[in-house]
């Protein structure tokens, strides 16, 4: 793979590369540190590139595995996944106040999902990566893909369902 080959390929990447290694190491520093590193494997590696069939299903995988790498050394199992900042400047304070406490509120009950189910949930609903993608991601079939998604939304529905009728944290 030839340099610019590289470059238009593997760049475009970068973003993504980094807001998943930000939900995984929460850090900023960390996360850019890992996108770094990854890049430089990748490029240390861009002969073998051609022999995947998506580039970015194998730089999202490394990612996952470096950053799940670096919290294990640091004997950290405290995933964050952080939201990324909508704003709105047409909403009342009250209204403001609401959403970011729904917000809040979504992201701890996100936290108490099980690992695979968050890495799932960040792929899915916020990189917005095909089934057959995540899959590919985290050694899984599309299907099994699918229904640990659909466990962990029902599994945050019913706790919101929950909280919204009983005023339950």
């Amino acid at each position: 793979m030839q340099q610019t080959e590289f470059l238009n390929t593997v760049l475009p990447l970068k973003d993504k590369v980094f807001r998943l290694a930000k939900r995984l190491l929460v850090s900023i520093d960390e996360a850019e540190d890992a996108t770094q590193e990854l890049f430089l494997k990748l490029w240390k590696n861009k002969s073998k590139l051609k022999n995947y069939s998506s580039v970015e299903a194998f730089a999202m995988t490394m990612t996952k595995n470096y950053c799940l790498d670096q919290l294990k050394a640091k004997r950290s199992n405290n995933l964050k996944l952080v939201h990324s900042n909508y704003k709105d400047n047409n909403i009342s304070l009250e209204r403001d106040i609401e959403v970011k406490d729904s917000v809040s509120k979504v992201h701890e009950l996100i936290e108490n999902l099980p690992e695979k189910q968050k890495l799932i949930i960040q792929l899915r609903d916020v990189e917005n990566f095909e089934f057959e993608e995540i899959g590919k991601i985290l050694d899984l079939q599309p299907t099994a893909v699918r229904v640990a998604l659909s466990r962990a939304r029902k599994t945050i529905r019913q706790q919101l369902i929950k909280q919204h009728n009983y005023g339950i944290s």
